[in-house]
């Protein structure tokens, strides 16, 4: 099954956003280069923000039960996590805002870690500043987010390979070899690829196809 994405906006998406903001300090990975709690106060006085705060370690399982209680208590339909990067903790964080009733793709992350504090480990006054404005760019995305929802579509056992060269010939068969319905397409007259101009192959010196 092929998941796909769809927007879908509900009634209760037009609500006002409530954005809540985590600075996450990820030990000293961010908080020796960035100055956390400034970050989150500079965060706190953006518009539709209604809770802005620095945690330890926001991807350990008490600071995710502390936001996911955040977002109960202050009825929050967004959410901003400063941490590291998407690449690492994106699912754990989308499947923590969902746990807690919100869609997963209402949350936005901004990389204070590879994108800041490692590069600026000995500059904290404009690591600092960076990260302001890379939180506040996250702010301003979240605040236009939609909720989407998945869809799951049916695959078809069909397949098509682009090049009849000796990769894409084993590539048919093995497909072939599985169930599926191969078309095997090829620009020149003949299939084969740089192989059919061999006459013959090391070591064994067999015909080249």
């Amino acid at each position: 099954m092929t998941p796909t994405n769809s927007r879908q906006r509900s009634a209760g998406d037009e609500a006002a956003p409530r954005i809540g903001v985590y600075v996450c300090h990820c030990g000293l990975n961010i908080a020796q280069s960035v100055n956390c709690p400034q970050v989150a106060e500079s965060a706190s006085t953006a518009n539709d923000v209604v809770l802005s705060k620095d945690i330890t370690y926001a991807c350990s399982e008490p600071g995710q039960q502390e936001i996911k209680q955040d977002i109960i208590d202050n009825q929050l339909n967004r959410v901003v996590i400063a941490s590291c990067s998407p690449r690492l903790h994106e699912p754990t964080f989308k499947q923590m805002v969902q746990d807690a009733g919100l869609n997963p793709y209402m949350m936005e992350m901004a990389n204070l870690r590879e994108q800041c504090s490692w590069v600026h480990m000995n500059d904290i006054e404009n690591a600092t500043r960076k990260a302001e404005t890379l939180v506040d760019m996250a702010v301003s995305r979240v605040r236009h987010l939609d909720p989407l929802t998945e869809e799951t579509l049916p695959l078809i056992k069909k397949t098509l390979v682009i090049g009849g060269g000796i990769a894409g010939i084993q590539a048919a068969l093995d497909l072939a070899d599985c169930g599926y319905d191969v078309t095997l397409v090829e620009k020149q007259p003949s299939i084969g690829g740089m192989m059919a101009r061999l006459d013959k192959t090391f070591p064994t010196m067999d015909c080249s196809i």
